[in-house]
C-alpha cells in the first residue's frame, strides 16, 4: 500500500513539475516569431535540400550502441544497494549495549525485510530496530540465538551475500566488456572509416608468357 502511494505521489509532483514549468514559462517568456525561430533545426546544421536524402546510418549505428550501454548501466543501482546493505551487515561487531542492537536490527531489517520465518525473531528484529526497548532483555536474547549460530548467523550470511555480489558485478561487467571489444574490433564504432581498407586487395598482375624455344632445322648434307 506504501509503495503504491509513493507511485502515485511520484508521478503527480512529477506531472505537476513540468506543467507547471511549461505554463508558468509561456505566460512569462515573450512571443516573438521570426523566419529564423520557424526554422528547422538540426544539430546546428542549416536545412539545406530535400529532407529525402540518403542519411548516413552510422548516426543510428553510434545511437543505438549508446542506448544498449547506457541502459545496462541501470542494472548497477539494485546491485550496488544490495553490495552496500550486505557489506554494511557483514562489517558489524556482535552488538553489546542497546545502541548496538539497534543499529545491527536496523541493518538486518534493512538488507532483507522479510528476513525470519518465525514470528518472535521477527517481531524482536523488528522491535529493535524500530528503537522500542520496552523488552529489550527477552529480544536480546532472540537475537543472540541467531549470532551464536557458527555458519548460519546473519553477519556470515551477509558477508557470504556481499561476495556473490562483487562476482556476479563482475560476470556482468565482463559480459559488457566482452560486447565492447567485440564492437570495437568490427570496426562500428570507427566514425570514419578507410575506404582504401575496406576495399578488396588488388590482383597481382599476370606473369609475362614463357617464350617458346623453336626447333632449329637440322642441317642438310649434300652428296657432291
Amino acid at each position: 500500500m506504501n509503495l503504491a502511494l509513493y507511485c502515485l505521489l511520484f508521478t503527480a509532483v512529477g506531472v505537476g513539475f513540468i506543467l507547471v514549468h511549461l505554463i508558468l514559462g509561456k505566460v512569462i517568456r515573450p512571443n516573438r516569431p521570426g523566419a529564423e525561430k520557424g526554422a528547422v533545426y538540426e544539430c546546428g546544421e542549416p536545412a539545406v535540400g530535400s529532407a529525402w536524402i540518403q542519411f548516413d546510418l552510422r548516426f543510428y549505428v553510434v545511437a543505438l550502441l549508446f542506448v544498449i550501454f547506457d541502459v545496462e548501466v541501470a542494472f548497477f543501482f539494485p546491485w550496488a544497494e544490495v553490495f552496500g546493505r550486505a557489506n554494511d551487515v557483514a562489517a558489524l561487531q556482535r552488538p553489546t549495549d542497546a545502541a548496538d542492537y539497534r543499529d545491527y536490527c536496523q541493518k538486518v531489517v534493512a538488507l532483507a525485510p522479510a528476513y525470519t520465518p518465525r514470528p518472535p525473531l521477527r517481531a524482536a528484529y523488528e522491535r529493535l530496530a524500530n528503537g522500542d526497548m520496552s523488552r529489550f532483555d527477552a529480544d536480546r536474547v532472540f537475537v543472540d540465538e541467531e549470532l551464536d549460530k557458527k555458519d548460519d548467523n546473519p553477519i556470515k550470511q551477509a558477508g557470504a551475500l556481499a561476495w556473490m555480489a562483487f562476482v556476479d558485478i563482475l560476470v556482468f561487467f565482463g559480459v559488457l566488456l566482452v560486447g565492447f571489444a567485440y564492437l570495437w574490433r568490427r570496426g562500428d564504432l570507427a566514425w570514419v572509416r578507410s575506404v582504401a581498407a575496406e576495399q578488396p586487395a588488388p590482383e597481382p598482375p599476370p606473369a609475362p608468357p614463357k617464350a617458346v624455344e623453336r626447333p632449329r632445322p637440322e642441317p642438310v648434307i649434300s652428296a657432291h
